[in-house]
């Protein structure tokens, strides 16, 4: 198993290394489904630059990024800058190996719950019941899903900040599910800091920890500490207060109408000036609002809770991009469990492949040809969340179908015989 692990790991850097050396990397690093005014790694550079020649970096709206991801990034380009491929390309097998320990004891989990209900489960839920073996099997799928999936590898390969973000998120992740309070509180403040929109993930923490007070305690005492030590680093680096605007104010407002595999360009470009901030807000508040609601069903399952809520912040926040759908997808092979149950799997298949390939088709024809408008590309990006909405909502109704035949028994039946509960 080792062994196929080194071997993928190799596999997934070359994939990336291959791509940044060749000639489509031109191409594909200035693509709007990849690279944001959040990510993109030319405004980047053009922050640098400003902050270099002790120009304002926040007053000319081009860098938007939190003044410590510029500190970072000016030491990379200024003292790193041979290197920056081989550090990004690090940084993505770093996430990958955070992925595969958190993967790995979500699966301990799972088998010590089944485990411990097994006396509670129907008579006739053998069939269904987890096996370690399938569970190491989706260890290393996911993997493989995040070291091979198109969107990872453009994302990493473009240079963009969501590579940063990714790992944040993948060691928070860990941090959870290992019931570090204090490495989850930090590291939770670390990528709210860096995309605002993570700080959801306070509530599966707190599910995953909230057996004990202490606990719950250590999570907000090192979440409100580091979120307090990182502001007031940053205005120290950018020598003010202005950065909130330039940053979280310009996530929340939305100004930048660039088109992206988003929601929030097209309707705000149709939309009067004066119904803006009505349906600004409405648009944020989805973002969030189904935190309550799904905590409350998957309480007893916080990694699928986080799941959920990562998949939904990446279609409806302001900026999303290729890298946000990829990381949260390359999880999903941990509830391989699941697959007997799911019913949308070819449609979404479908959809997803079909999106990404008119995605770039329709925005040339836009934009360079003439020959299209924004409507096309828009429903383009509008089949691709309806897409990612099917798979979070199948994935979360097979988790229920699943419970409900363990306690309750099925009777699944292929040409009047038992069925299997094929993994393969």
């Amino acid at each position: 198993m080792i062994r196929n692990y080194i071997i993928i790991y190799f596999l997934g850097a070359m994939a990336r290394f291959f791509l940044m050396n060749s000639s489509l990397i031109s191409a594909v690093k200035n693509r709007v489904e990849v690279s944001t005014p959040l990510n993109s790694w030319l405004r980047v550079k053009e922050g640098v630059f400003l902050h270099g020649q002790g120009i304002p970096v926040y007053n000319g709206g081009v860098y938007h990024g939190t003044p410590l991801e510029l500190a970072i990034s000016e030491l990379l380009i200024r003292s790193w800058s041979n290197y920056l491929h081989i550090i990004f390309i690090a940084l993505d097998l770093i996430t990958t190996t955070f992925l595969v320990l958190a993967a790995s004891t979500y699966t301990i989990k799972l088998l010590t719950v089944q485990k411990q209900e097994r006396k509670l489960y129907s008579t006739d839920a053998d069939a269904i019941l987890l096996k370690e073996a399938d569970l190491r099997r989706g260890v290393f799928l996911v993997a493989a899903a995040f070291l091979f999936s198109p969107y990872s590898i453009v994302s990493c390969a473009a240079l963009t900040t969501t590579t940063f973000t990714n790992l944040l998120l993948a060691a928070t992740i860990y941090a959870m599910l290992k019931g570090y309070a204090f490495w989850f509180g930090a590291s939770l403040a670390l990528v709210t800091y860096q995309s605002f929109y993570p700080i959801c993930l306070l509530v599966p923490g707190i599910l995953e920890m909230g057996h004990s007070k202490k606990s719950v305690v250590k999570i907000f005492t090192s979440f409100l500490v580091t979120v307090y030590l990182l502001f007031f680093v940053s205005s120290e680096i950018s020598g003010g207060w202005q950065f909130l605007t330039a940053t979280y104010g310009f996530i929340l407002s939305a100004p930048d109408l660039t088109p992206n595999i988003g929601l929030f360009w097209y309707f705000f470009t149709e939309m009067f000036e004066h119904f803006r901030l009505f349906f600004l807000a409405t648009f944020q508040i989805n973002a969030f609002v189904y935190v309550l609601p799904l905590a409350t069903k998957l309480r007893k399952d916080p990694m699928l809770l986080s799941l959920a809520l990562l998949a939904l912040t990446a279609v409806f926040r302001s900026y999303p991009s290729l890298g946000d759908v990829g990381f949260y997808m390359s999880l999903l092979p941990v509830w391989k469990h699941l697959y007997l149950y799911l019913k949308q799997t070819f449609l979404v298949g479908c959809m997803l492949v079909s999106t990404s390939v008119l995605g770039p088709i329709m925005y040339n024809l836009w934009i360079f040809n003439g020959s299209a408008n924004a409507n096309f590309y828009f429903a383009v990006t509008l089949a691709f969340n309806t897409a990612q909405i099917f798979l979070v909502t199948d994935l979360l109704f097979a988790h229920v179908k699943r419970q409900y035949h363990l306690f309750n028994g099925s009777k699944l039946e292929v040409d009047g015989q038992p069925a299997t509960l094929a993994l393969e």
